[in-house]
């Protein structure tokens, strides 16, 4: 048996379970495959990452966390307005803030013990660094969307 991540063209997600490749690609050409939700006959296999297991001498073996899930299925509009007004205000408080760069982690520690007065910051951190600000009791939040760092815009 397969397991495709399935996609139909109102944006729908489901999975589809099939003897083969081969199973499926005839099922669907014979218009057996609909979306369970809406009924639409028009479906896809959504892109799939593989699952590729790490090197024998790798900490901890696999990884526990979740593998994403890609599909090309177009957006819903609600989402689309959504991410389009997030990324308009990550804009509008990045104006007031001051690019640190990757002395990020030891500005806001500067700040948080006083050693410098208080201002809005971002940088780059790894996730070490955000991990042990929030130790620290120094409040952190990631960029949602990536920026390009000053001295790299045209």
């Amino acid at each position: 048996m397969i397991v495709f991540d399935l996609h139909c063209d109102n944006g729908h997600r489901f999975e589809g379970w099939f003897g083969s490749s081969a199973d499926y690609d005839t099922q669907r050409e014979r218009g057996l495959v609909d979306c369970p939700e809406c009924g639409s006959k028009t479906v896809g296999k959504a892109p799939m990452a593989p699952s590729v297991g790490t090197k024998s001498n790798a900490s901890g073996g696999r990884s526990k966390r979740k593998e994403a899930q890609l599909s090309n299925a177009p957006m819903p509009p609600e989402v689309e307005k959504a991410l389009k007004h997030l990324a308009k205000v990550q804009a509008k408080a990045l104006e007031s803030s001051k690019w640190v760069g990757n002395k990020f982690a030891d500005e806001a520690r500067s700040q948080h013990y006083g050693e410098k007065e208080e201002s809005a910051i971002h940088g780059q951190a790894s996730r070490k660094e955000a991990e042990d600000l929030a130790a620290e009791g120094i409040s952190v939040a990631p960029i949602l969307f990536p920026i390009a760092p000053p001295d790299k815009l045209n």
